[in-house]
């Protein structure tokens, strides 16, 4: 199992840190102002994303956490899950590219032929091919079983791709020499229906038998999308006319095959949330430090102060940080239940770890995505005036972070795989599984200060509503499934909340422990935004249980 010591994953995001910090978030704003083009079918990126990408590309930064064997570094995914966050704090437009690549390459992993492996994992783990996900087409968004793509067979296993799709993320640009799109379509002959859907790799140059990109493959850029945020990401209108793919796996398959990449996807579009919390709150704390306005609400002086001193401010603040935190650690705690997932040595050790990973994955994407909306709103409510202004930047955060709840599958379609895939279909088992992991959590935190026996309660509390919550849907789900379907986003974001708390409450146990040994600020932050946000954020599970509980039959017949 991939594994490193806390020394080396420190050396390494330290490292990468410094690299996104100095070479690629100085190019978020004016690659938001100047965005990707389209000119004459050819993509070109702002200014400075070509140089930035190639040093991005020479330095190894894309294999992190793939495996050593096709060039990559093999380091955990909870380290991996870090970097992402940082890259994309950094420029979450630029972070779009890499994004893809990874879910690219984690589909070619499980699914590629040993062939295709050799021949296109080396070169996307270095960097220096980028991968895409083709799904939506124009009639078909999130209904897959409206796609019209075709795959018409052709000779030795090759087959020609006709068909336009749209949304695609990097499906043009010009920062790598290839790209390697992973398309979605029909053979002639296959059943209607999601079951008739089968997935195929098709280059943007062919590759030739010494491995270099030669011959220019018939897919090409009809037009960039213009978007609200997320500007410098080229958002491209594909056409593949008779364009030569290769066959992933078996025919018929492709959506579960495509299901690998959208997890990766969706995995990192949360901690995508989490990054884009992290630089709205970072920018509004630094302008609510500077800022002065208005007198002390206890008259203690007459002069005006910075506004980080009004209580109101401070609420915002201490929001935007704790949903920031725990979203931070729920992903951390999601990506080592992936790594053993892959690696546990006992298959039953494996099962298990699969079903909490898969069942943390709507969480971290659907939650994450929204606290980040909310998040960057707040930013700008705390920049005033100034947030409306492009020029502060906060205005920015918000436009790029309302994707986030949106692209790779809405937080209703998160929602639903949650009920239905995650719930419903063990019985429930999963989920119980967890919360009966958080009560041994509260045991522990009842051992300790005043503050983590506080923060115990209100655990407990959450986690009992999240159990209540389980066993309605459970009881309901094969009667009535408008009614728990009608609960589902409630459901998500109580149980995306409890997560969240829960592995906040986790870090007190071990701060205090540190915290017994002299004082850290560092630990004891740890400890006060814990508190902060079970006494004003893990209560809202109540709000939530209540929603799906009682609250389908007027959302039903609610007259629209």
């Amino acid at each position: 199992m991939p594994s490193c010591d806390l020394d080396v994953a420190e050396a390494v995001l330290e490292e990468f840190g410094r690299f996104c910090a100095e070479e690629i978030a100085p190019l978020n704003q004016s690659g938001d102002r100047v965005g990707a083009r389209c000119e004459h079918g050819t993509v070109v990126t702002p200014p400075g994303f070509r140089d930035a990408y190639a040093r991005f590309e020479a330095m190894g930064w894309q294999g992190l956490q793939h495996p050593a064997r096709y060039g990559g570094q093999d380091l955990p995914r909870a380290l991996g899950a870090a970097a992402t966050e940082i890259i994309n704090a950094a420029n979450i437009s630029f972070a779009l590219c890499p994004l893809l690549t990874d879910g690219a390459i984690d589909a070619l992993l499980s699914f590629g032929s040993q062939d295709i492996k050799q021949t296109y994992l080396p070169k996307l783990i270095a960097g220096t091919w980028t991968g895409t996900m083709n799904l939506t087409e124009p009639q078909a968004g999130s209904d897959l079983a409206l796609l019209r793509t075709r795959a018409e067979r052709d000779h030795d296993g090759i087959y020609k791709i006709t068909g336009t799709k749209i949304y695609i993320t990097y499906g043009d640009h010009d920062l790598a020499e290839n790209i390697i799109h992973l398309v979605l379509a029909r053979t002639p002959d296959a059943p209607k229906g999601v079951k008739g859907i089968s997935l195929f790799l098709v280059p943007k140059f062919l590759v030739g038998h010494d491995g270099r990109p030669g011959q220019r493959n018939a897919v090409k850029c009809q037009s960039l999308e213009h978007k609200l945020g997320v500007k410098a990401s080229p958002t491209a209108v594909l056409q593949f006319e008779a364009a030569t793919g290769f066959l992933i796996g078996h025919e018929n398959a492709g959506l579960e095959y495509m299901f690998t990449m959208m997890n990766a996807a969706r995995f990192a579009v949360g901690v995508q949330g989490v990054a884009i919390g992290e630089r709205a709150y970072q920018l509004a704390l630094s302008h609510a430090k500077g800022r002065l306005q208005g007198r002390p609400v206890d008259g203690i002086s007459n002069e005006a102060v910075a506004i980080i001193h009004h209580p109101d401010v401070r609420r915002m603040l201490a929001r935007m940080r704790a949903v920031t935190e725990g979203g931070r650690a729920m992903a951390a705690f999601a990506a080592g239940w992936q790594d053993l997932a892959q690696h546990a040595q006992a298959p039953e050790q494996r099962a298990d770890a699969v079903a909490i990973a898969e069942f943390l994955v709507p969480l971290v994407k659907g939650f994450c995505s929204e606290m980040s909306v909310e998040t960057t709103s707040a930013g700008i409510q705390i920049h005033g005036g100034m947030g409306f202004i492009e020029d502060t930047g906060a205005a920015q955060h918000y436009r790029d972070a309302r994707i986030l709840p949106i692209y790779e599958g809405t937080t209703a379609i998160q929602a639903n795989d949650l009920v239905g895939r995650k719930t419903l279909r063990d019985g429930g088992a999963t989920a119980r599984r967890i919360a009966a992991m958080i009560a041994l959590t509260e045991q522990d935190l009842l051992q300790g200060s005043p503050s983590a026996q506080a923060i115990a309660a209100r655990l407990s509390h959450a986690r009992a509503a999240f159990q209540s919550v389980v066993d309605h849907l459970v009881g309901i789900g094969t009667q009535d499934a408008n009614a728990a379907y009608a609960g589902a986003v409630p459901y998500l974001m109580l149980a995306g909340n409890l997560i969240a708390g829960w592995q906040l409450a986790r870090s007190v146990i071990v701060a205090e422990a540190a915290l017994a040994h002299g004082a850290d600020p560092f630990m004891s932050a740890k400890v006060a935004t814990a508190l902060f946000y079970a006494q004003h954020i893990l209560i809202e599970t109540e709000l939530q249980r209540t929603r799906v509980i009682d609250g389908a039959a007027s959302l039903l017949d609610a007259p629209l």
